[in-house]
């Protein structure tokens, strides 16, 4: 059991909330940070609170208060402390890696020149009314030698692969341009979700999949039974090059939305899909195949080009039916990244354009970080 799962909120603080409102979220924050720290210190002793037990590996000694500034206000914690020391609660660190991240991404746009007046009020709201260039650089430093160890991590033997990017608005070189995010997402031999990696790039051409790929390889993924993606040309050609021996599902969502640029009329298009949904909830591949070859007869005459892109195109999402049944429905698109991805812009929002690419890679890189945490120590995602 983890301190996640240990902690309960006390029903007399959701009535709290329900009658006040967001002023009490700073209060929230202090209460669940610091039952996730004390929970983590009684992991870290081996023994319960005054508990006599051979399995002790050290002895609580007090809290020491630190307070920090967030967006919701300054909040102390008490953090707890460990009479023969070496104990320092990873439950504060995390929780605040994409705040930190945020503040610096808004401080940045700051100190360079280009914040609007809002931008000016959160930051020093956040930072104080004196932030420095020297302060930036400072707190940058610190929090990307962090997440730098977080993308570096080695990795092992991930069954499922998902690749996928989107874009964000970036300063860079006097211009602002859209920077293409790679994110790479893997089911272990657990049966739980991981964020692999992140990087930012220029584009989605080759070259930049084929050096995110490679530094995964590098890093020792391995053990990949398929690639789940979209068919993106500079994807395709960079997995063929780094992981050409591995089977690849094409996602199905992105073939549903190709197929509707070959339907000649308006009005043929939710039979189509309707058609193509069939084909990929066969409950076999032969059954698909013959569901396929079906839909193909069916448009020669009507949507000849259709029925041609069909032929060609649908088999490459029929590639989960080698696997277990009860895998397919959650490794048969790459909708999960996409909702991964959504969760991130919404989060970043308030940096409508990041001041440099170092920027957004940091808040990114902390947002996944996060989130990756959340999925390893919530639910089993499938079972092997």
């Amino acid at each position: 059991m983890t301190y996640r799962e240990d902690f309960t909120l006390p029903a007399e603080f959701l009535e709290q909330i329900a009658s006040q409102g967001f002023e009490v979220l700073p209060e929230l924050i202090r209460i669940v940070v610091n039952a996730a720290m004390q929970a983590e210190r009684q992991q870290h002793l081996n023994a319960a609170p005054y508990q006599r037990t051979p399995d002790r590996e050290a002895h609580a000694n007090g809290f020491k208060p630190k307070t920090i500034q967030t967006r919701v206000g300054k909040i102390t914690f008490e953090v707890p402390q460990v009479r023969e020391g070496g104990f320092y609660p990873e439950a504060l660190e995390k929780g605040l890696r994409s705040e930190r991240a945020l503040t610096l991404s808004l401080a940045e746009m700051y100190v360079q020149g280009v914040s609007t007046r809002k931008v000016k009020a959160i930051t020093e709201q956040l930072c104080g009314t004196s932030v420095s260039s020297a302060q930036v650089s400072n707190a940058a430093a610190l929090l990307d030698t962090e997440l730098e160890k977080w993308r570096t991590r080695p990795l092992g033997e991930y069954p499922y692969l998902f690749l996928d990017a989107y874009y964000e608005r970036v300063r860079e070189d006097g211009q602002v341009r859209d920077l293409a995010v790679l994110t790479a997402v893997g089911i272990n031999r657990d049966g739980k979700r991981e964020i692999l990696g992140v990087s930012v790039s220029l584009s989605e051409h080759e070259v930049h999949w084929r050096a995110f790929l490679e530094s995964l390889k590098v890093r020792g993924l391995g053990g990949i039974q398929l690639i789940t993606s979209d068919d993106h040309g500079g994807l395709r050609t960079a997995r063929l090059a780094v992981f050409g021996g591995i089977p690849w599902q094409r996602c199905q969502f992105h073939l549903q939305q190709n197929a509707q640029a070959y339907v000649p009329r308006k009005d043929m298009q939710a039979e189509v899909a309707e058609d193509i949904r069939i084909i990929f909830n066969a409950p076999d591949r032969v059954t698909a195949d013959a569901y396929l070859a079906k839909a193909v007869q069916k448009y020669e005459k009507t949507a000849s080009r259709l029925a041609e892109w069909m032929s060609a195109n649908i088999p490459e999402g029929l590639t989960i039916f080698s696997f277990p049944a009860d895998h397919r429905r959650l490794i048969r698109t790459t909708n999960g990244v996409e909702r991964l991805h959504r969760e991130v812009r919404r989060r970043a929002r308030v940096v409508s354009i990041f001041p440099n690419p170092a920027s957004c890679l940091r808040l990114v890189s902390a947002i996944l970080n996060e989130i990756s945490d959340e999925w390893l120590t919530g639910k089993t995602y499938l079972t092997f």
